[in-house]
C-alpha cells in the first residue's frame, strides 16, 4: 500500500509540473495586444465581447463593429470566451488581454484532461508524455493564448470526454450529466467539437455488442439531448446570420459549397496543411514523433488499460479526419479550427516520445531513458516550440493597432471610421479606435474584403456610399496589401487622389493616412 501511495504522489508531482511547464507556455507575454498572426478573427471575437458589454447582454445576438453602425448581428458559435471577456470588463474594466487570459485558462483544462484521458486509455507514463507534448507543441501553444473561441471547444469536449470514459470503465452514474454538460457546451463552442462524440458512439456501440444495453440506452439518451441542443443553437444562428446585414454566417468553404471536384482538384488543400504544420503548428521534431506514435502505438492489455479504450486517440483522429474532409478549405484558410485534432495529435506524440526513449529499456527510469527524454525534449523545444511560436506571435498588425490608437484620440462618440489594415480585412484598426465603423473594401455575407476590387471608379463608388452611411474617417496602413500582395496607395492611388480633393488630410506618416470625410 506505501509503494502505490508513493507511485501516486510521484504521478501527481510530474502532473503539476507539466502544467506548470504548460502554463509558462500560455501564459508568457499573455498581455501581448491583438497584432499577431490570428489578429483578424481576435479581434472579431474582441469585438463581440465588447459589444456584449457595451450594447446588450444577450448572448444570443453575437455583434461585430466592422460592418457600419449596426447592429451588425452575426451567425456565430456560442459565445463562451467572448462573454467572458464581457464580464472581467464589467468588473475589472476593458483591457484586450482579459480574452488571451480565458483562453489559456481553458487550455490548462485541456492539458489536465487530456492527461487523465491518456491514463485511462493507456498508462500513467503515456499521460505523462502525451500532457508535456500538447504543453510544448507550438501549435495548441498558440491557439490556447489566443483569443479565440477554440480553447473553450477543445477543453470542455476533452472534458467531456474524459468524464464519459470514466464512467464507461466503471464510474459513478453522475458522471454521464456531467459529460454530457461539458461536451455540448463544447461543440456549442465551435462545431469542430463534434468530432470527439465519436469516442462516444464508438464506446456505446461497445456497450451494445457487450450486451450492455441498459448502459448504452441511457449514452443514446443523453446524446440525442445534447444533438437537440447542438442543432437547436446552430439554426438559431444561421437564421440570425441570415437575417440582419451584413447577412453573414461565420464558416465558408465546405465541401457541399464548394463542389467535391474542387476540393479534389485541389488535393483537398493538402499542401496548405502540409506547409501550416512544417511553419507553424508542430515542425519537424514533433511531427516525426507524431508519426512514430501512430505507427507504434501500445500493446493493449493489462500493462495499458482496457483493449477497447486503447482505440480511442484512433478514433478521435478519423472523425476529426472527416471533419476535415467535409471543411477543408475553411479549415486550411482558418487553422486555429486543426485544434480538434491535437487531443489524438498529442497521444501519439508523447507516444513516439517515450518509443525513443525507451529503447532497448525495461524501465523508464534508467539514467540512459532520463538523459534520451532530456535530449528529445530539447530538441523539440530548440527546433519547433521556440522558432514557430516566436513566427507566429509576430506583431505583424502592429501597425494596424497604431492606426485605430490614433483614430481613437480623434473619434467622437457615435462618429464612424473607415479603415485598411496591413492585412486587407484585417479588422484590427477599427477594434483599436474603440469605435465602429467599416474594413474596406466593405465586406461581409458572401463578399470578398480581403482583396482590391481591380479599378478605382469601383472603389471610389465603395467609398462615397460609405460617406453616404455616415463615415467620419478614412484611414490606412501605408503598408496594407490585399490577399493577391496589391499595396492600397499603388494600387488604388485614384482612391487617394480622390480623398485629397475630397476630404482632410490629418495624418500623413512613414506608416499611417488619415484623412477626415467631409460631409457633400
Amino acid at each position: 500500500m506505501r509503494r502505490a501511495g508513493g507511485a501516486t504522489h510521484i504521478h501527481t508531482a510530474i502532473l503539476l509540473a507539466i502544467l506548470l511547464v504548460a502554463a509558462i507556455a500560455r501564459f508568457h507575454n499573455i498581455t501581448q495586444p491583438l497584432v499577431d498572426a490570428f489578429s483578424w478573427r481576435e479581434t472579431s471575437t474582441a469585438m463581440m465581447a465588447d459589444n456584449f458589454q457595451q450594447r446588450s447582454w444577450n448572448i444570443f445576438f453575437p455583434e461585430v463593429s466592422w460592418t457600419g453602425p449596426g447592429p451588425s448581428y452575426q451567425g456565430r458559435e456560442f459565445q463562451i470566451v467572448s462573454y467572458s471577456a464581457a464580464l472581467l470588463y464589467q468588473l475589472f474594466g476593458w483591457h484586450d488581454w482579459f480574452g488571451r487570459l480565458i483562453a489559456a485558462l481553458f487550455g490548462m483544462v485541456t492539458v489536465f484532461s487530456l492527461h487523465r484521458l491518456t491514463a485511462l486509455c493507456w498508462d500513467e507514463a503515456h499521460a505523462h508524455a502525451a500532457a508535456l507534448a500538447y504543453a510544448l507543441m507550438p501549435g495548441p501553444a498558440m491557439i490556447d493564448s489566443s483569443f479565440l473561441p477554440d480553447p473553450s471547444m477543445l477543453a470542455l469536449v476533452t472534458l467531456g470526454v474524459w468524464l464519459f470514459v470514466k464512467y464507461w470503465a466503471g464510474g459513478k452514474p453522475s458522471l454521464l450529466p456531467l459529460a454530457t454538460l461539458s461536451f455540448t457546451l463544447g461543440a456549442l463552442a465551435k462545431p469542430p467539437g463534434l468530432a470527439a462524440g465519436a469516442v462516444i458512439v464508438y464506446l456505446m456501440t461497445c456497450w451494445i455488442v457487450m450486451g450492455r444495453r441498459k448502459q448504452a440506452a441511457e449514452v443514446f439518451m443523453a446524446g440525442l439531448l445534447s444533438f437537440a441542443v447542438i442543432a437547436a443553437y446552430f439554426s438559431w444562428a444561421v437564421y440570425l446570420g441570415r437575417s440582419y446585414p451584413p447577412y453573414h454566417v461565420a464558416g465558408s468553404g465546405y465541401i457541399w459549397d464548394s463542389g467535391f471536384w474542387t476540393f479534389f482538384k485541389n488535393s483537398f488543400y493538402l499542401k496548405s496543411v502540409w506547409n501550416t504544420s512544417v511553419w507553424w503548428f508542430y515542425g519537424y521534431p514533433f511531427m516525426a514523433l507524431i508519426a512514430i506514435g501512430f505507427w507504434m502505438p501500445p500493446k493493449p492489455g493489462e500493462e495499458t488499460g482496457e483493449r477497447v479504450l486503447s482505440a480511442v486517440p484512433y478514433v478521435w483522429l478519423a472523425a476529426a479526419a472527416i471533419v476535415y474532409v467535409a471543411a477543408a478549405r475553411e479549415i486550411t484558410s482558418n487553422p486555429w479550427n486543426y485544434h480538434i485534432f491535437h487531443v489524438p495529435l498529442a497521444m501519439f506524440c508523447g507516444r513516439g516520445a517515450l518509443v525513443l526513449a525507451t529503447l532497448g529499456a525495461r524501465t523508464a527510469l534508467t539514467p540512459a531513458v532520463i538523459m534520451r527524454s532530456v535530449f528529445v525534449t530539447v530538441l523539440a523545444l530548440a527546433l519547433s516550440t521556440f522558432p514557430l511560436l516566436r513566427t507566429m506571435k509576430a506583431p505583424i498588425a502592429m501597425n494596424g493597432k497604431r492606426l485605430g490608437e490614433e483614430l481613437a484620440h480623434m473619434v467622437k462618440p457615435g462618429e464612424l471610421v473607415v479603415a485598411i489594415a496591413p492585412e486587407v480585412g484585417d479588422p484590427v484598426a477599427i477594434y483599436y479606435s474603440r469605435a465602429r465603423g467599416w474594413v474596406f473594401p466593405p465586406g461581409g455575407g458572401d463578399v470578398e474584403w480581403s482583396k482590391f476590387v481591380e479599378d478605382d471608379a469601383t472603389a471610389i463608388a465603395q467609398l462615397e456610399d460609405l460617406r453616404a452611411q455616415g463615415a467620419d474617417y478614412f484611414g490606412t496602413a501605408k503598408e496594407a496589401a490585399d490577399n493577391e500582395d496589391r499595396r492600397f496607395i499603388e494600387h488604388h492611388d485614384g482612391v487617394i487622389d480622390h480623398l485629397d480633393k475630397t476630404a482632410t488630410k490629418l495624418v500623413d506618416s512613414d506608416t499611417l493616412l488619415v484623412y477626415r470625410i467631409t460631409r457633400p
